[in-house]
């Protein structure tokens, strides 16, 4: 089966909505579209809908499953528009506007973060955690600076995981064998809560996606959660291994490959050929192998393709 081309995609947890929410999103970013749904039967959530959508081409995944996860803050979705990708005599104006329609739509009967406004670091910007709890980060980008990709997942360190993100980065970055640094920004001291020294702004790349990174020290209600979520997507069974041993750090988090690590980011190691086999599988296939995997912890590569055959 092809490998797919996107080691690392965000998957987004909802209780019913994976399907609403993934066309709306498809729908206010360019080259966005909703490219596949596929129904799980008798999970322990019941019938669960795995949607597979690509957002300004970065692949995102959703699943409708239950109330038992939501979408918080701490880790969001920063959309870089950047004047270079559009190919009008007026690139900031379209690059604008495209924000501006983008913010409109996810701001309605939402909860605003930061208001769209122009700051210090971008003339338009806004944070906005929208009507399915899903939180984007917004900004017109310095056509000047060093190109990033549109879409870029932002993790937010705060309460005891305040200051480490630093740590997190370079144990990321240790982990993943095709990792790159990018920006390090750091607080100067001041009278804010956040102290001198800690990460104010950081991005790094792992297996060709790029991350964001901050520390805040100001009070939050939220955390890490299963809700918010970044499927590796293994080519075999070694490699699932390898992933498994140097991130779980939860051991009674660990089910169907889902694994916490020590900062309580949820990672999901599952092998590549998954997402094949549930897209375009029959019925009776694609049931076969969520029951297969409904009874594992960590992935057992050969049982799921067994079961995918029938044997």
């Amino acid at each position: 089966m092809p490998r797919i081309k996107q080691r690392i995609v965000p998957h987004l947890w909802y209780d019913t909505e994976a399907r609403e929410a993934a066309q709306l999103y498809a729908s206010l970013l360019p080259e966005s579209e909703v490219t596949n749904i596929t129904t799980l039967r008798n999970t322990p959530s019941g019938d669960c809908d795995v949607v597979s959508m690509k957002l300004w081409r970065q692949p995102v995944m959703a699943i409708s499953a239950g109330p038992f996860f939501r979408i918080n803050p701490s880790i969001s979705l920063m959309v870089n528009f950047d004047p270079a990708r559009f190919g009008t005599s007026s690139p900031t104006q379209a690059a604008r506007e495209a924000l501006d329609h983008a913010w409109d739509q996810l701001s309605r009967d939402a909860t605003v973060l930061m208001p769209l406004d122009e700051y210090p670091f971008s003339k338009r910007y806004g944070w906005v955690q929208d009507r399915y709890g899903l939180s984007w980060q917004l900004i017109l980008t310095d056509p000047g600076g060093e190109p990033r990709p549109p879409i870029i997942p932002a993790m937010l360190f705060v309460g005891e995981n305040c200051g480490r993100a630093e740590e997190a980065i370079l144990f990321y970055l240790s982990v993943f064998r095709n990792s790159q640094q990018g920006q390090l920004h750091r607080y100067e001291a001041g009278p804010g809560p956040d102290r001198e020294g800690t990460v104010m702004f950081a991005d790094f790349m792992l297996e060709n996606t790029w991350f964001a990174a901050m520390d805040s020290a100001h009070a939050h209600d939220f955390a890490f959660n299963e809700a918010l979520s970044f499927r590796v997507n293994c080519d075999s069974q070694e490699e699932i291994d390898y992933y498994w041993e140097r991130l779980s750090a939860v051991p009674e988090a660990e089910q169907c490959g889902w694994i916490k690590d020590r900062f309580g980011v949820s990672w999901q190691i599952v092998p590549a050929e998954l997402d094949d086999m549930m897209s375009h599988g029959s019925q009776a296939q694609v049931d076969r192998v969520t029951q297969a995997f409904l009874k594992m912890k960590k992935f057992d590569l050969a049982a799921v393709r067994a079961a995918y055959d029938g044997e």
